[in-house]
């Protein structure tokens, strides 16, 4: 198993982490929206650093922006269940 944070690492909001099983599945535990970082904000939230559609689940811890705000996105740019 590997865990991949792309958000939320160093800063409070963005939390997403990615988490690669040994056998290929992969599980996002949440899908939040970067905030008031400024100029880097609109950057940060238009890149998720792994490939939406080779998501195998999505796991929501709580419905905070911070954690939920990018799901349309993750959707959007070929997340299925």
């Amino acid at each position: 198993m590997k865990i991949a944070f792309h958000g939320a690492a160093r800063a409070v909001t963005g939390s997403k982490h990615l988490i690669k099983l040994d056998s290929g599945t992969q599980i996002l535990l949440d899908c939040g929206m970067f905030q008031g970082m400024g100029e880097i904000t609109d950057k940060l939230n238009g890149y998720f650093g792994f490939k939406p559609s080779e998501v195998s689940m999505m796991v929501l811890s709580h419905a905070h922006i911070d954690h939920c705000g990018l799901l349309p996105r993750l959707v959007a740019e070929g997340f299925e269940d």
